[in-house]
This record gives structure tokens, C-alpha cells and sequence, in this order.
């Protein structure tokens, strides 16, 4: 299913752009989306975080030209894009990000610092973009969208960026052009992901750690709630300034750096503070969260499923009562894999992403995933009156040239 959902993706990425450009493309490339499956708000905290890239891409077809630019047309893919919309891109290094960024933001800054960081395009190009990652459910079409760039760029000038190289410079495009502050998880993932690992990466050091994921009779089940509440904009900065004070009420720069033993030791020192007890919760989720993705990682490769699940379910029990990012909607379709449970081949369930609505990711048995699916559709839509959308997946393969 996942191959032929690829191969429809990059016929229509070959006949869309024979139909902008009157030609077949020389160049093929893609990069994933990515789903977490534990160590969600830890990164900003310095902590660890466990993705996997999704068998869902963002494919760009190119040819290079004669002209001094590129000329882009995208198709229902990537964040805030358009369908059939196209532009025009410079091929330099100094181009300034535009004051209200739009998906051509997310292009064009990568170009800009891939040639900032050493490629060289001796000409231009045209190219289109298609994409099967679905749009605003925290699965990283935007990662994917920057990393399948950079690629390209890679493939065309001939230069290859070393290790970490793609992924930070793809970061710094998101922060310098796109103006959102992201952490550094999606774009390692999506730029080295390998098939049939998830990656464990320590915030910290930014450094990955491929963790074997390849027991076929276990896969991702991932489901879109298709619901996102419309947030003021303070619940994320007061998350972290939370976590960053009570860091430095402890003598810490991260709370990275900070035992759960130590954050217990502490309690009345941060009860007392202003808004102590609010602060204490946050600090318990990321100090625990960092715990369970490590005691994941481990259960993981010794196949200790019960272990998985465990730290799953406490990971979103954090989320919801400690971190409070939760939603009714994510809560129930979470209760719901949790009744199905270990015995109807729901080994663990939680959220995934920033939170406030968005998608949820539950690890199945790969022959009951079908059932389990509509199981949980049914009573979603029962309990809560909306369609949930699902899809399963198995850890897939990063960035390539096809």
C-alpha cells in the first residue's frame, strides 16, 4: 500500500510538471513527514526526542535552465500552500526574508542557505512540488517540504552537506524565513531517517541515534483528530519560560540538567515562587519525559512491548494533566486505543505534536491496525460528532534522490 501510495505520488509529480513545462524532469527527490512517538516538549528543554519519518513525502521534480532563477509550481502541498501556485526564486545567498511569509518563505530561505553554506548553482532551474504529507496535523510538512529543497540543491550543484549539515540549515531557513521558532527534531528526521528505525536525538548535543524498529508485526497507527483549537498565541512561550524558570531557580541553564530527584528535592523551593505550582507541573513533565523516551528507546529494542506502552500511556497522561496541551477531542480517541488495549493489539496510545488538537499515534499489531482503525473511527464519531482520518505506517526512509 505505502509503495503504491509513492508510486501514484511520483507519476503525479512527473505529469504535473510535463504539464507546467512541456517536458519530462532530469531530477527526482524526496524527504518525509515524521511522527514522534514519545518525548514530546523536551526539546527546547535540551531533552531527548524519538521520531520516525512516515511513508508520506514531499517529491520534487526539476530540470535545469539556461535561466538566472527558478521558477517553482506547487500543488496542495506544504505549509500555508496554495493549489497550483507558482514563483520565482533567486539563486543567492543575501535574499532577505519577506515581511509576511508564505509558503515561497519556506523555499526560498532554504535555497538561500544551502548557497550560504557552500552549494553552488551554476544555472537555474523549474521544478514542481507534490506531497502526500497531510497539512496541519503536526506530521512536518514543512520539515519535509525545506529538506526535499535542500536535496534538490544538493543534486543539482554537486555539493554534499555532511551529517547534521542539511537539518540545521534547513532549521535556520525556518527560523530566518518562515519565522518559526522550531525546535530541531523534524528535520533530522526527515533529512536521515532510515527505513525501519525511529531515531533517538539528544537535543543537547544534536546528536542521532538510529534505533532498529523492524518487527513486522508491529506498525504506527496514526490518527488525525482533524480538529485544532485556535490558541492566543501564549500557551507555548508561557510553557517555556515555565520550564526556563524554574531551571534557573535550580542553578541550571536547561532542565535538561535537572534529576527528577533533584526537581523532587526542590518542590517547596518552586511551590514558593509565583505561580509555583503551575511551574512544578511543567518541569515534572519535561524532567519525566526525558526519563520515558530513554526507558522507550531501551524497551524498544528489546522488543518489551509492555514496557512501550507503558511509557506511552504515562507520556500522554503528563501531557494532558502536567503540561496540559491536551484536548478533549485527542483524550478521547486516546481512551478509546487504551479500551481496545494490549490483548486487541493496541499496544500504546498518546498524543503527538505541540498539542490543542492535532494528530494522535498508537502502536499496533499489523495485522489487527485495519480494525483497530475503525474501531476508533466509529466511536470518535460517536463521542465526539467528527470524522477522524487515519492512516498506518511503518518507519520509512529519509531524504533521497530517486
Amino acid at each position: 500500500m505505502a509503495d503504491q501510495l509513492f508510486d501514484n505520488l511520483l507519476a503525479d509529480a512527473k505529469e504535473f510538471f510535463r504539464e507546467k513545462f512541456g517536458a519530462a524532469p532530469t531530477v527526482l527527490v524526496a524527504a518525509p513527514g515524521r511522527v514522534n512517538l514519545i518525548g514530546e516538549h523536551t526539546d527546547y528543554n535540551g531533552g531527548y526526542v524519538f521520531p520516525m519519518a512516515i511513508e508520506r513525502y514531499t517529491i520534487i521534480a526539476a530540470t535545469p535552465t539556461d535561466s538566472d532563477k527558478a521558477t517553482i509550481w506547487t500543488k496542495d502541498c506544504g505549509k500555508k500552500m496554495v493549489p497550483s501556485a507558482a514563483g520565482e526564486f533567486a539563486l543567492r545567498a543575501d535574499v532577505k526574508p519577506e515581511e509576511q511569509p508564505d509558503w515561497t518563505s519556506y523555499v526560498q530561505g532554504t535555497i538561500s542557505c544551502c548557497l550560504r553554506k557552500g552549494a553552488t548553482l551554476k544555472s537555474g532551474f523549474d521544478a514542481v512540488i507534490v506531497s502526500n504529507v497531510p497539512l496541519g496535523g503536526g506530521l512536518s510538512s514543512s520539515a519535509s517540504l525545506e529538506v526535499s529543497v535542500a536535496t534538490l540543491i544538493e543534486e543539482l550543484s554537486g555539493h554534499k552537506f555532511e551529517g547534521s549539515e542539511k537539518p540545521l540549515l534547513c532549521v535556520d531557513a525556518e527560523h530566518e524565513y518562515a519565522r518559526m521558532p522550531c525546535g530541531i527534531m523534524d528535520q533530522f528526521i526527515s533529512a536521515l531517517g532510515q527505513k525501519d528505525c525511529a531515531m533517538l536525538l539528544d537535543c543537547l548535543t544534536e546528536k542521532p541515534e538510529m534505533v532498529p524498529m523492524s518487527d513486522p508485526t508491529v506498525s504506527v497507527l496514526i490518527t488525525n483528530s482533524n480538529v485544532k483549537h485556535a490558541l492566543t498565541g501564549s500557551e507555548y512561550p508561557e510553557r517555556r519560560a515555565s520550564c526556563k524558570a524554574v531551571a534557573e531557580a535550580l542553578g541550571r541553564k536547561l532542565l535538561r540538567e535537572v534529576s527528577m530527584d533533584e526537581l523532587l528535592a526542590s518542590k517547596d523551593k518552586i511551590l514558593a515562587m509565583e505561580n509555583g505550582e503551575t511551574l512544578f507541573k511543567r518541569a515534572r513533565h519535561a524532567v519525566g519525559e526525558d526519563v520515558r523516551t530513554l526507558k522507550m528507546k531501551d524497551a524498544l529494542v528489546a522488543g518489551d512491548w509492555a514496557t512501550v506502552g507503558e511509557q506511552m500511556r504515562a507520556s500522554h497522561d503528563s501531557l494532558r494533566d502536567d503540561y496540559e496541551v491536551s484536548c478533549s477531542e485527542i483524550d478521547a480517541l486516546v481512551e478509546i486505543a487504551r479500551s481496545i488495549g494490549p490483548d486487541g493489539g493496541a499496544i500504546g496510545s498518546r498524543i503527538t505534536g505541540g498539542g490543542f488538537g492535532g494528530c494522535v499515534v498508537t502502536l499496533v499489531k499489523t495485522d489487527k491496525a485495519d480494525e483497530i482503525a475503525e474501531k476508533m473511527a466509529r466511536e470518535y464519531k460517536a463521542r465526539v460528532g467528527k470524522d477522524a482520518t487515519f492512516f498506518v505506517t511503518r518507519p520509512a526512509q529519509g531524504a533521497r534522490v530517486l
